[in-house]
């Protein structure tokens, strides 16, 4: 493959200095021009010229070779390169790892010594074609495409015979397996075949497979198999039938291409309930082989792999499945004794612990005492010591770290989970929520809110659409991207008018285009008309009118807002409790007011966000350390990818009124705003590099 990045002083200075900043991902196209004291229409230019590739085209180009030289010359793990050279993102690193290359890292010490005779004979090769290099963007595209027009047109609609699709991408359902069983007690047995065909499928990053949950809805469902993949927007949908006599499993499997409703494999098997793990396995086999997926041998070596040998313990583990998966409080503590009963059978059963720790991690959820602290960890870390290749054991053991607030360590063991399962719409949830709250960074949020779009949005039902239109709306006005929000969370009450939160968000997002406080409160109200005691509008309520400096408005709301979340034991929106403090003492509440302030400073002391030197301003002026203060927000304003909220309501929050007069306050606050639309920008364009915009 020719080098377009060598061969002139531009390229080879422009390379140095990529070299120079390889692991800061935030190095971009304008920091690169800034570097080689260009324009960055000059950059882009000359780019273009000597190269022909984009400028961030010509960034990833440099991230990528030195990729390849840490996978052959170290003994890194993928992951740990990813990171080395830039890309905040492990599973978008493999995707342009293959798409350069034409095989995933993991794979590159099978090519290693093709390559070297390959360069030792010194054959000359051909420039990449138009479609070859630019396949992903391309492909990107099309998908971007394809959502923008979901309503306009559908390509299994009567009429669109094979000869005229497009040659679509590799994506599976698994319908729900029936049970042929006359004994009803057998469901759960059959449920759990489908279950593993799902989950060995999952596995295999050339597949789109939808969720349970996006499926589950068709279990009784009189829709044919066209309507059906219409629904999900897959190209295949498997189907599958069986029952439990005895010791027997019969299984009757199908794999169907949905544009011609024709059976493309199907088999007939009658196992021993012994050879469970075997049909599981070749099943998924025969599924990938018939729809010619690329197969790593990693892969295959997570498909092979037996949960467990002993087969009563997977049994109680099959039974706890359907109380699991409901989340449920009193779903989780029928659960969790079928599990412990799968361990007394089988005390190395790594997918049981890692149920255990989640069902306990759901149970403490919300809790403002926590109970089951040292049950998740231990759970955890016996699910990782028996499988760390689990995409559930990291899952616990991400969820452990949720739990104790230690959000940064989650994220390792999430995007690790992303590498085993890249199909995980569960997993990219997880990450979504962790840079939506916890750790902030408006930018990773947005990225996984698009890639929650990609994996999941077809295999939704309007309601399923209506949330993920939503947090994707969401996403986009953090980083202000107000038009496109708005869009977005249109499209959400469009799919859901009921949505709970979509007209909450759609207030906000209609503030940030019009600046109109008393609109935004007044539609806030309409919200809480619905629901009196719903803790997230109580509080948003009290604070639109303490930004309108309405202090006894703002009390009656705080009041009430306070009572509830004591009375519940709940541990949220501390960030809020230096408001209540605020209002409390100008209504005269010295004691109250007091009582807020001290767990407002707790708040502070503990947070481990971007948002700490904010808070901590905030709680500087509130005690008349006005120069303590300003310091904090010059350091905020060295941090990136804060909420577009911040710039939209901090001038506003009375708590800040006593910085107004320091005579360095514009000029931070200047600071502030300028580098959120700096992120905002260089955001705008990484996205659009990874087709995600």
């Amino acid at each position: 493959m020719p080098n377009p990045l060598k061969g002139s002083p531009f390229t080879e200075q422009a390379e140095a200095l990529v070299l120079a900043h390889l692991s800061d991902e935030h190095f971009g196209v304008s920091e690169l021009a800034a570097a080689m004291h260009m324009s960055r229409s000059n950059l882009l230019r000359k780019c273009k010229k000597q190269t022909q590739l984009s400028a961030s085209q010509f960034i990833r180009q440099v991230r990528l070779q030195q990729a390849m030289e840490l996978l052959k010359d170290s003994d890194l793990t993928v992951s740990e390169v990813s990171y080395r050279v830039g890309f905040g993102s492990t599973s978008y690193f493999i995707k342009c790892f293959r798409e350069h290359y034409g095989y995933p890292p993991g794979e590159v010490g099978k090519h290693a010594v093709t390559e070297t005779i390959r360069d030792s004979e010194q054959v000359p090769e051909k420039p990449l074609s138009f479609l070859k290099r630019f396949q992903w963007p391309l492909i990107g595209a099309i998908l971007l495409l394809l959502i923008g027009s979901l309503f306009l047109w559908n390509p299994f609609s009567p009429g669109s015979g094979a000869s005229q699709r497009p040659d679509i991408e590799k994506s599976i359902a698994v319908l729900p397996f029936k049970n042929e069983s006359s004994d009803s007690t057998n469901l759960y047995f059959v449920n759990g075949l489908m279950e593993a065909a799902l989950g060995n499928l999952q596995k295999i990053e050339d597949l789109r497979v939808v969720s349970r949950t996006s499926v589950e809805k068709y279990r009784n469902s009189d829709k044919n198999i066209g309507e059906i993949a219409s629904d999900l927007g897959v190209s295949y949908i498997v189907e599958g039938s069986g029952q439990k006599v005895g010791d027997q499993v019969l299984l009757n499997i199908r794999l169907i291409d949905a544009a011609t409703d024709s059976r493309i494999w199907g088999q007939q098997y009658t196992h021993e309930v012994v050879d469970i793990f075997t049909l599981q396995n070749e099943v998924a086999k025969k599924i990938a082989n018939a729809v010619e997926a690329n197969v790593t041998p990693s892969e295959w070596e997570q498909i092979d792999k037996k949960p467990t040998d002993n087969l009563v313990a997977y049994d109680y583990y099959l039974k706890a499945q359907e109380p699991f998966l409901l989340r449920s409080e009193v779903g989780l503590q029928e659960a969790i004794p079928l599990f412990e009963k799968a361990l007394e059978e089988d005390p190395e059963f790594a997918l049981v612990y890692a149920d255990l720790a989640i069902a306990y991690y759901y149970l403490d959820l919300y809790k403002k005492e926590k109970k089951y602290t040292e049950q998740i960890n231990n759970y955890a870390d016996k699910a990782l010591l028996y499988d760390p290749k689990l995409a559930e054991s990291l899952m616990a053991k991400a969820l452990y770290y949720q739990h104790t607030g230690d959000y940064r360590l989650a994220v390792p063991h999430l995007q690790k989970a992303l590498e085993y399962n890249p199909n995980s719409s569960a997993v990219v949830q997880m990450l979504a929520l962790l840079y939506s709250n916890f750790i902030p960074d408006t930018g990773k949020y947005l990225e996984y809110a698009l890639k929650g779009i990609q994996l999941d949005i077809a295999a939704n039902d309007s309601v399923g659409k209506s949330y993920i239109y939503l947090n994707l709306g969401n996403a986009l006005i953090q980083s202000g991207f107000t038009e496109e929000a708005l869009d977005y969370i249109e499209t959400s009450l469009r799919f859901n008018p009921q949505n709970y939160y979509a007209p909450y968000v759609k207030a906000y997002i209609l503030y940030a285009k019009e600046r109109d406080l008393q609109q935004t409160l007044n539609l806030i109200k309409t919200e809480l008309q619905k629901d009196t005691n719903r803790l997230d509008i109580l509080q948003e309520t009290a604070k639109l009118h303490y930004f309108k400096r309405e202090y006894d408005s703002a009390y009656h709301y705080y009041k009430r807002f306070d009572e509830i979340r004591t009375s519940k034991g709940l541990a949220i929106y501390p960030q809020e409790d230096i408001k209540l403090a605020l209002v409390y003492e100008k209504m005269g509440f010295v004691e109250e007011a007091s009582r807020f302030f001290k767990m407002y400073v707790d708040y502070c002391e503990r947070d481990r966000s971007i948002y700490k030197p904010a808070s901590m301003a905030v709680r500087y002026a509130h005690e008349g350390k006005l120069d303590m203060a300003i310091a904090q927000l010059k350091e905020f304003a060295s941090k990136n990818h804060y909420q577009y909220w911040i710039l939209l309501f901090m001038k506003l929050d009375p708590a800040i009124a006593p910085l107004q007069k320091h005579p360095e306050f514009e000029s931070v606050m200047q600071k502030i705003e300028d580098r959120f639309w700096e992120n905002h920008y260089r955001l705008q364009e990484t996205l659009k590099a990874k087709e995600l915009l």
